[in-house]
């Protein structure tokens, strides 16, 4: 690995042990093994650094964990689809629960910083991207912008689940069946 990449595992195992308030820049460059100096160059900033180290991990963690979700519904309607993909989430959340916890942290963070804000709004169509990929593999039917759609909500969704989720220890998330109903119910009236 280089230098960037160190810095990224670096910042993860920092913040994993210490937090998002209590990671200094001087525990980042001890974790990775590089000079202090190093993050400056390669992220510009530690708040930087530790929105693109979080976004990587949660990015991995949970985006990887829905791929494999959609994967999983090839072939079935889409309103079941969705369920599916929903009443898998809460065990997606149980396994990624410390680095979403890092992220609420640092969710506080970017809306008081420009640049970790510019970071993420630069990013999030690619995370969209990610899960209209996924969406027209498994159900081809779908058309692109439709793919774009479903996408864009399933990953609004997810944010707000994992919210809800960790707010409420695992118990207060809505199920698939419960929001697919909600769902046609707004399309039929």
């Amino acid at each position: 690995m280089g230098n960037r990449e160190d810095l990224l595992a670096g910042a993860r195992k920092a913040i994993m042990e210490r937090g998002v308030a209590k990671t200094t820049a001087r525990d980042i460059a001890a974790a990775a093994g590089v000079s202090l100096a190093a993050i400056g160059y390669h992220f510009g900033s530690k708040d930087r650094l530790i929105t693109e180290a979080l976004a990587e991990a949660l990015g991995t963690g949970i985006g990887d964990a829905m791929e494999a979700l959609i994967r999983q519904t090839a072939g079935r309607p889409l309103p079941e689809a969705f369920a599916t993909m929903v009443d898998g989430l809460p065990g997606v959340f149980a396994e990624n629960r410390e680095a979403m916890l890092a992220s609420l942290e640092n969710m506080l963070r970017v809306t008081r910083s420009a640049e970790p804000q510019t970071f993420m709004a630069d990013n999030l169509p690619n995370a969209y991207r990610d899960i209209a990929q996924s969406l027209i593999e498994t159900h081809p039917r779908l058309s692109a912008e439709q793919a774009d759609a479903v996408a864009a909500l399933y990953f609004s969704l997810t944010q707000g689940l994992s919210v809800l989720w960790m707010m409420s220890g695992g118990q207060a998330v809505p199920g698939g069946a419960d929001l697919v109903a909600a769902m046609t119910a707004l399309s039929t009236d």
